[in-house]
């Protein structure tokens, strides 16, 4: 059996997110799948690192899957590239061992998240962006990034949809940086629960706005309950940036 690694890059602006849906082919996942079922001549399943949710996008999602179909990585990227939407590409095909497993073998994923700090629209991002016209206190950000760090329970971050059996997650950095008139803010960690990073976003911008002290963030997550959130950014601004294996 032939397993092949897929390293995807997508616009999630008009998708229902990555997952496929029961008789919903309006996701990134539904997409390339219908493009590999015809290319192999046989329903085939793949496996995405991450649940992208809707409306985000992505740098480098990974993916895999198995078929008993030879073909080369060219063969699988030249077709695939030829028969998606434009706002799906594949940037890479690789053949991998079969015990490989695009979820499972994850060591930790970074997302991008891109906020336009300036009092006026920016036409050409503002899609991939979201925009906040008041000036932002990045110190404050960054500080209020810090106590996110480390091991914790992130039920307070995560959505009455996430069915894990642990809300338990590792954040090993949280940057920022000022590009332009964007802040991007770059969180990295061994996972992420359904709406987590942009409910941390949204904390952050909060810190940003002066609306919360940094050190609330850890009165938050000691809470263990949702109703301490007062917003969540929007998806528009979120990219998976990197995952490493």
């Amino acid at each position: 059996m032939n397993n092949y690694k897929l390293l995807i890059q997508y616009d999630g602006g008009r998708y229902k997110g990555w997952q496929r849906l029961g008789g919903n082919e309006n996701t990134i996942q539904g997409k390339i799948e219908a493009v590999i079922t015809e290319m192999v001549g046989k329903e085939t399943e793949i496996i995405g690192c991450s649940r992208t949710d809707a409306g985000v996008h992505a740098l480098a999602q990974v993916a895999n899957f198995k078929s008993s179909v030879k073909l080369t990585p060219e063969e699988v990227k030249s077709y695939l590239n030829k028969y998606l939407p434009q706002d799906i590409s594949v940037a890479d095909v690789s053949l991998v061992p079969e015990r490989f497993h695009a979820r499972y073998n994850a060591k930790d994923k970074t997302y991008m998240y891109k906020i336009w700090n300036e009092d006026y629209l920016n036409p050409f991002m503002r899609k991939h962006s979201m925009h906040i016209e008041k000036k932002l206190d990045v110190n404050r950000m960054k500080k209020a990034g810090q106590y996110f760090l480390g091991e914790h329970d992130f039920t307070a971050f995560s959505n009455a949809k996430s069915k894990k059996k642990t809300m338990v997650r590792e954040i090993y950095a949280v940057d920022l940086e000022q590009v332009g008139g964007f802040i991007e803010i770059r969180i990295c960690g061994n996972g992420f629960l359904y709406n987590m990073v942009r409910k941390m976003v949204g904390v952050l911008i909060e810190a940003g706005q002066g609306k919360i002290e940094p050190e609330t963030v850890a009165t938050i997550l000691a809470s263990k309950e949702r109703n301490q959130l007062n917003f969540m950014a929007d998806p528009s601004g979120l990219y998976l940036e990197k995952i490493e294996y």
